[in-house]
């Protein structure tokens, strides 16, 4: 193939993807009502266990979901639903991210607790599929991914808002090679998308008396896609006059967080997809690392609650799944009832997580067989569930 005849196949598929992302953005323009929890009866929880580890420490996190919800599910308030079909050997099987059928499936649920899915990379034994988590987001229009991290004795207390379905991540398998010497990929920014999830967070930032938010971006350097999520950033910011909005450059970003006497300073990030991914596990690092922390996928009318680490598949192989760290999926549950109206029991879950895992640690957790399995950690939270007490017992440890 000469250089003309290149250029003309990767304009074909540029003018392709064009095409999608324009349809992407009359459908954002279209809208919908966001999901109202109250009016649902019942509230269909879909399990994904994923693969890796995920089953273990999903199963884990279930059972003490249905431990909190016992009045729940039997009352037919809340329906636990297994959602099959998203393993990597079942998605490898028929060559799909998201196999139609348990896409179906997960429309039928209103939010999902989602274990880890593996999502091969080059040089894996597995084909090179597309993200099955970006197909999630993507397919439910999950575009808000929230994370909070909170350490209290660090003084550390953020919530961190990435967008979720655009950036480097909605083209991200494609990409191609012009010729053999050059390859491209896309980054894709909306106005309709930047501006939904910057006044997601600043919502959040109102509806609970936070008065700072912050939006990261490579602005600089990256000025037409960065700018616009920068740029639309601050028109949104304009309409909330008693929150301070300040932007930082992600670099800068990723140091002030280890900064000691800066990092108490920030309390809402709002940021676009790549950048909120790398700090986010950043931050998590604070917290106890990736295997402690769980995040929020939402849209208006469907919302997803995920660790935020991977499958793990190295503690498959070497027989330690069933020492795995379970808090993930569990601090993921937190959100998830937090999410459908549930408050107090959410909040009584994670004072239970904070005293568990942070503060009293009766239950040691290693990854290896030195250490405690997921089942006796959960059975050591549902054990602090069941003091009456466990709201003084939580505040004991924060003075």
């Amino acid at each position: 193939m000469n250089q003309t005849e290149a250029i003309e196949k990767a304009l074909e598929h540029f003018a392709r993807l064009l095409e999608e992302q324009l349809r992407r953005v009359d459908q954002m323009k279209a809208g919908e009502d966001w999901a109202d929890y109250s009016r649902i009866k019942p509230i269909v929880v879909g399990v994904v266990g994923g693969d890796g580890i995920g089953p273990y420490i999903t199963k884990e996190a279930v059972r003490v979901l249905e431990y909190l919800l016992v009045e729940e599910i039997s009352g037919g308030k809340v329906l636990l639903k297994d959602i099959p079909g998203l393993t990597i050997e079942e998605r490898v099987s028929i060559m799909k991210a998201l196999p139609e059928d348990t896409l179906t499936e997960l429309k039928k649920c209103h939010v999902i607790l989602k274990g880890p899915l593996t999502t091969p990379k080059k040089g894996d034994r597995w084909p090179n599929l597309e993200s099955a988590n970006v197909s999630m987001r993507r397919e439910l229009d999950l575009f808000a991914n929230v994370r909070p991290v909170k350490v209290p004795e660090k003084g550390i207390d953020w919530i961190f808002f990435r967008e979720n379905t655009e950036g480097e991540y909605v083209l991200g398998s494609r990409g191609f090679n012009v010729t053999d010497d050059l390859a491209v990929d896309f980054k894709v920014i909306t106005n309709q998308g930047a501006e939904r999830i910057v006044r997601l967070a600043f919502e959040y930032a109102r509806n609970n008396g936070i008065k700072r938010v912050s939006a990261v971006t490579k602005a600089n350097v990256i000025k037409t896609t960065d700018g616009k999520f920068l740029e639309t950033a601050r028109q949104v910011a304009r309409e909330y006059p008693e929150i301070q909005f300040d932007d930082w450059f992600v670099d800068i970003m990723a140091a002030k967080l280890v900064d000691e006497k800066r990092r108490r300073d920030f309390k809402v990030i709002v940021l676009p997809n790549l950048y909120g991914d790398i700090l986010t596990d950043e931050a998590a690092e604070f917290q106890g690392g990736v295997g402690t922390a769980g995040s929020a996928n939402i849209g208006k009318r469907y919302a997803m609650f995920e660790a935020i680490h991977g499958s793990a598949p190295r503690m498959v192989d070497e027989g330690r799944a069933q020492f795995a760290d379970p808090s993930s999926m569990m601090r993921a549950a937190v959100m998830l009832l937090r999410h459908i109206g549930m408050a107090e029991k959410a909040s009584r879950m994670e004072m239970a997580l904070d005293i568990c895992g942070q503060f009293e640690r009766k239950v040691c957790l290693t990854g290896r067989s030195d250490g405690a399995t997921g089942a006796q950690f959960a059975d050591y939270v549902m054990q602090t569930l069941k003091d009456p007490n466990l709201k003084t017992r939580w505040r004991s440890y924060q003075s």
